[in-house]
Formats: structure tokens, sequence, C-alpha cells
């Protein structure tokens, strides 16, 4: 497995969440390490939570992140423009 995203951030979770969805709706399986399981009380944070695709899906998981983060939120909402127009066909 190769890992195209860290985040240790505040929102940590949620991006990383955010990221393997946008890699599995281009149809690239995605799997997110480091994730809190613990509950309650005794819950061990994670310091560094990671989105991981297969070796062999590497390059075309850091070009799908990098296309998204370069067109910004603005190609998000359009992307979901578009998604709702044609759901509406």
């Amino acid at each position: 497995m190769a890992t195209v995203f860290r985040s240790a951030g505040f929102a940590k979770e949620t991006e990383a969440q955010l990221v393997k969805g946008m890699l599995e709706s281009n149809r690239l399986p995605a799997f997110i390490t480091g994730i809190e399981t613990m509950p309650g009380p005794y819950r061990f944070p994670a310091r560094e939570i990671c989105v991981q695709v297969p070796e062999n899906r590497r390059d075309e998981a850091e070009h799908l992140l990098a296309e998204a983060q370069a067109n910004g939120p603005a190609a998000a909402a359009e992307a979901e423009a578009a998604d709702s127009a044609a759901g509406s066909l």
C-alpha cells in the first residue's frame, strides 16, 4: 500500500474521509489508517491519519489529489451542480 495523504491536524479524520471519498468516486480503492477506534475515556489519539491506495495506483491517486487541490472548492461546487442536474433528468 502507498500513502497518498497524511493529516495530523484538528480535523484529521474528516479530511481523510473526504480524500478517501474523492478517490473512491474516481473508482480508486482507498483505505484509512490510524483512526481512533477505542471508545470511551481510554481512547488513544492517533498522531496521524493516512489515506492509502494500492501501490500500483499511487500515481493516479497523486494526480487526482493534485488536480483537486489546484481546482479548489469552486471545482467541487461545479461538479456537485453537474451531478444534481444530471440526477434531475
